[in-house]
């Protein structure tokens, strides 16, 4: 009986996907369970957009739920030398009641690094490390996040449902670091990078997408 609902939610997470029919370009996504628990993805992405641009998007702590499509609020952020701490209240279906994320976040020159701290997750390590690309004369990004969450699904659809979600969020930090790159070419606004302005999200991904995610997450 058990078996036949996971199959079933995983039947209705697939239709809606095509429903959808999102696809994106793509440079690499690997999502997979880990053996001692949890789920592991990286990816790597390319976006023409200068890394100071995506450092300040990826820094823009207030502005983080602007990147998913889940319901989700910073219920509290300290900002500090080379960091925040974040704290997050995240809902989704998979989550019943929803869940607490705290985390420590390291601003490093070339990236973020954000560490758990305290919450209702059981792991969760994300790192984003960013450079300039020489053969695109953009950025290259890569994104690196091991999560495991308290939750009543396997690991198996936690990893199928992950990886709907960051090719909807890659999609949408390309599309939000491409707008603010435009008004600064343009000549809206002060053309100065801030780390308080607009958000991010979403860049290539070799894997076609799936449906409209809501995101158990933050990436």
């Amino acid at each position: 009986m058990r078996f036949y609902l996971w199959w079933s939610l995983l039947v209705v997470l697939g239709s809606g996907a095509a429903a959808w029919g999102l696809t994106e370009p793509a440079t690499t996504l690997d999502v997979r369970t880990e053996p001692s628990g949890g789920v592991r993805a990286t990816a790597t992405l390319l976006i023409p957009v200068a890394p100071q641009l995506m450092q300040a998007v990826l820094t823009d702590y207030e502005r983080w739920p602007e990147l998913f499509d889940t319901p989700m609020t910073v219920t509290h952020l300290d900002r500090r030398v080379g960091g925040s701490v974040t704290d997050l209240f995240i809902k989704h279906s998979f989550l019943p009641g929803g869940r607490r994320l705290l985390c420590d976040n390291q601003e490093l020159p070339d990236g973020l690094v954000s560490t758990l701290r305290g919450g209702d997750f059981k792991q969760y390590v994300r790192t984003w490390k960013v450079a300039q690309d020489g053969s695109h004369g953009g950025t290259r990004a890569s994104f690196e996040l091991l999560v495991e969450v308290d939750t009543w699904a396997p690991d198996w659809l936690v990893a199928f449902e992950l990886r709907r979600q960051l090719e909807r969020h890659f999609r949408l930090l390309r599309e939000t670091l491409m707008a603010r790159a435009g008004s600064q070419r343009f000549g809206y606004g002060s053309g100065k990078v801030n780390s308080a302005s607009s958000i991010c999200s979403n860049p290539c991904l070799t894997s076609p997408s799936m449906s409209k995610p809501r995101s158990i997450f933050l990436m």
